[in-house]
């Protein structure tokens, strides 16, 4: 994921958490919350309930790597924060992507979704 895309202060995760709607699911949890600029901003955060610092670091990795192929489809003016939860580590790639494609779609996210709903 390009690091413009990036929410990076401790801050800004705090914010989002606080202030923002979250969608569950079983393997990770999605915090939205509208921001004044024309950017989308994600972040991602791995817990320790997810394990030690090798597995929490590849939870974030593989989160990352697949959100890629959703970011030009997301609506611009969002701070999303993605949580890995536990059984992300036995997750397969293929779960990974339904999973956040699932959390978008029940969150509004996608470009598509907006525009039909407007007109």
């Amino acid at each position: 994921m390009n690091r413009k895309f990036r929410l990076t202060r401790s801050n800004d995760f705090q914010r989002v958490k606080q202030k923002g709607t979250s969608f569950a699911h079983p393997i990770m949890i999605l915090i939205k919350l509208p921001n004044p600029d024309p950017l989308l901003r994600i972040g991602i955060s791995a817990g320790r309930t997810v394990g030690n610092a090798v597995l929490r670091n590849r939870a974030k990795r593989r989160m990352r790597a697949s959100l890629k192929g959703f970011i030009p489809q997301l609506q611009i003016g969002w701070d999303l924060v993605f949580l890995a939860r536990k059984p992300i580590t036995d997750a397969t790639y293929t779960e990974l992507i339904g999973a956040e494609k699932q959390l978008l779609e029940r969150a509004g996210l996608f470009k598509h979704e907006n525009e039909s709903s407007s007109g």
